[in-house]
């Protein structure tokens, strides 16, 4: 199993990419390709069920100020709502965010959407956020396409709502970034009838927690950086993350069994996107070296007053936050130090494209 190749892990770059290529070939099975159409071809799909006055809303310049905005609160968007959407558009769009995503992460983005229906039910009165009663709602969710999906063409397009924020940069069939990407759960863990305890993103939460309950007195001096958790994600949504400080617990520093722990909670926050962007991703982790990724944490653990955790390496930074509402309230980021919103990939793009004009 995958697992099992990280556990022979070992400081040698030969092992590394023996480890690397294994896993690979272990996620491509996973995730099979879901469509044979490509990506472009499915987003042209999207477009032209679309009446001229939904493209209008849909469609933006590659450039549009519209693609780097990166909200997880519920606020007013622009680009076109799946209450805009007839049955047969909504399908075709969430078509699109499903080649996008894995299996896993397109359920998880779902299940969020589903939990605006017991907020719906919980908030009495609805709550004012921002000087606006906020109406609880699972198809408040937008989509925006940037630029052209076609052969050789570089573009992008956006899923965002409350608690969902993904944006992706392809050409040719090939997702070239998806971060800065967020999710969140409200309630964390659902308490009314009707639903079963459900947790969305249970595994980010049990995985965090299993490592923190693990790490031994000396370990947890150098993991905890502060008793009390951290309001938010500490990147907040702005358009540049930047390295966190203190770093925290490095991966040498654990033992075998907690070593195994921390990548699987790693390849939970991965392995929500779309093979070959996952692929990507691990790539740069061993490139880097796993050796010098860092788990840091705040707050407690099982209790209501709010946990939080960070793991970063090289240009990857993953958050957690669960404090609001009595510690029932998740927030998750993933972003590429390097390549949000596909920021290196766009200079190389554009480079290319001056010079050959």
């Amino acid at each position: 199993s995958s697992n099992q190749l990280y556990l022979n892990f070992n400081n040698h770059r030969a092992m590394e990419k023996l480890i690397l290529v294994c896993f690979v070939f272990y996620v491509n099975i996973t995730y099979p390709q879901i469509d044979k159409k490509s990506i472009e071809d499915i987003a042209n799909d999207f477009i032209s069920s679309l009446s001229p006055d939904l493209r209008k809303k849909t469609l933006f310049d590659l450039n549009s100020s519209e693609r780097t905005k990166f909200y997880f609160v519920p606020i007013d968007r622009k680009g076109v709502s799946l209450n805009s959407l007839n049955n047969n558009q909504k399908k075709s769009a969430l078509k699109l965010l499903r080649i996008s995503l894995s299996k896993d992460g397109f359920r998880k983005s779902q299940d969020i959407r589903m939990l605006e229906k017991v907020l719906l039910k919980i908030e009495m009165p609805p709550p004012i956020f921002m000087g606006k009663q906020i109406i609880r709602d699972y198809l408040d969710y937008h989509f925006w396409i940037f630029g052209l999906p076609a052969k050789n063409s570089v573009w992008g397009w956006k899923f965002e709502g409350h608690h969902i924020s993904f944006n992706f940069i392809a050409k040719n069939n090939k997702i070239l970034s998806s971060t800065p990407s967020f999710l969140g759960a409200n309630p964390a863990i659902v308490e009314i009838d009707g639903f079963k305890k459900k947790q969305v993103l249970k595994h980010e939460m049990d995985l965090g927690s299993k490592l923190v309950s693990s790490l031994n007195l000396n370990q947890n001096e150098i993991a905890r950086f502060s008793e009390k958790a951290p309001v938010d994600i500490i990147t907040s949504n702005k358009f540049k993350a930047e390295r966190l400080k203190p770093m925290g617990i490095s991966f040498n520093k654990l033992n075998k069994i907690q070593k195994s722990v921390f990548l699987k909670l790693l390849n939970e926050y991965i392995d929500n996107y779309r093979f070959g962007f996952s692929d990507d991703l691990r790539e740069k982790v061993y490139n880097f070296g796993i050796e010098n990724f860092y788990f840091a944490y705040a707050g407690e653990i099982d209790s209501n007053k709010g946990f939080y955790y960070r793991i970063q390496g090289g240009t990857l930074l993953i958050e957690y936050d669960n404090i609001q509402n009595g510690a029932n309230h998740v927030h998750s980021v993933v972003r590429d130090l390097s390549n949000d919103w596909a920021e290196s990939i766009l200079k190389n793009h554009y480079k290319t494209q001056h010079h050959i004009n």
